[in-house]
């Protein structure tokens, strides 16, 4: 059973691993950085679906099949999936994975659902309630920009702090299998609000959050930043990371020699037009599940934080004249 470390952060007990993963992606993110990393890239955004929903729903369900096939293991097998996404009820979580016939314990982290998803599958694992789980999440930019900020087709000029919401997803594999990829803590973070209402601003109204699971991870297990090879943020972009590195430099941490963000990672922003960086379920859940689990199965990387972060807002409250709460999850990983 998962042990309580300090205050916030949960010691995972039994070798709870990330057995596989699959990370998927759209056209504009295959034309990335990170482009042949992922499992899949499609060129064809809408993957003939008749709405943008639709097709993130298929993104979704195609991340998961793709896993299971690839581990020759049967939907009969998984005990529970965790699943969300950004959009209203999680629509592309549910009507994505209607079909797979597993126990649905659908998660609202916004663009933290990756990090959320798999915290709550290695507990479950960890407690013995669970042998094999599946953490996935998802996002689509036509179907998120739809549904936060303007039609598409309106052709709205996006502000320099605005970031590119990634098409793509990202599914995990969560067992005890002795895999070389170990969850050893976790801790969930509390929502921090610093009263921005920009939903073009993203990172800044998201960086609180991650600078205060940072910290408590950090206090609960007395470690520093050099004790990891990296500490991977979800979808800050570039305004939300520098915040980031100033408001844990205020608590004399500084994190700048191991920080990297997905929103980064995951586009060239030279030559690619997406402002600050990607953002979305699918940014974290898509670089995770491809090029950070590569890394950590090849021992290029060793020990990881990995602290995803999203904004929980929604169309209702924006229009409400309400801030925008942030939230981040946290889990540490090494290879066995």
């Amino acid at each position: 059973m998962a042990q309580r470390i300090g205050k916030y952060t949960l010691l995972i007990n039994n070798h709870v691993t990330v057995h596989s993963s699959v990370g998927i992606a759209g056209k504009k993110e295959g034309e990335g950085p990170l482009g042949s990393e992922f499992d899949m890239t499609f060129q064809d955004d809408k993957l003939g679906q008749s709405s943008w929903e639709k097709a993130e729903s298929t993104f979704q369900a195609t991340a998961v099949d793709m896993l299971l096939k690839r581990n020759a293991v049967s939907p009969a097998e998984i005990d529970f999936i965790f699943a969300g996404d950004l959009l209203n009820q999680c629509i592309s979580s549910t009507f994505g994975l209607r079909d797979f016939d597993i126990p649905f314990l659908g998660q609202y982290g916004a663009c933290s659902t990756m990090a959320q998803t798999m915290l709550v599958a290695a507990l479950f694992v960890d407690s013995g309630i669970a042998d094999k789980t599946i953490a996935v999440t998802s996002s689509h930019f036509c179907s998120a920009e739809r549904q936060f900020r303007l039609p598409i087709e309106y052709g709205g000029q996006r502000t320099p702090t605005a970031q590119w919401t990634v098409t793509g997803a990202g599914a995990a594999l969560i067992d005890r299998d002795g895999s070389s990829v170990q969850i050893n803590h976790v801790t969930a973070g509390k929502i921090r609000d610093l009263k921005i209402k920009d939903a073009n601003n993203m990172g800044a109204a998201m960086a609180p959050a991650a600078a205060d699971t940072i910290y408590n991870f950090l206090s609960d297990t007395g470690t520093c930043p050099s004790d990891y090879d990296m500490i991977l943020t979800g979808d800050l972009g570039l305004v939300g990371s520098e915040l980031l590195k100033e408001l844990l430099m205020k608590e004399n941490i500084d994190i700048s020699a191991q920080h990297q963000d997905c929103g980064l990672m995951i586009f060239d922003r030279k030559k690619q037009d997406v402002h600050a960086g990607g953002s979305g379920c699918g940014c974290s859940g898509s670089v995770f599940c491809s090029h950070i689990m590569k890394r950590l199965q090849s021992g290029d990387l060793h020990n990881i934080l990995f602290a995803a972060t999203g904004a929980l807002m929604s169309p209702t409250s924006s229009q409400q004249g309400e801030s925008i709460p942030s939230i981040s999850h946290l889990i540490h990983l090494s290879r066995a």
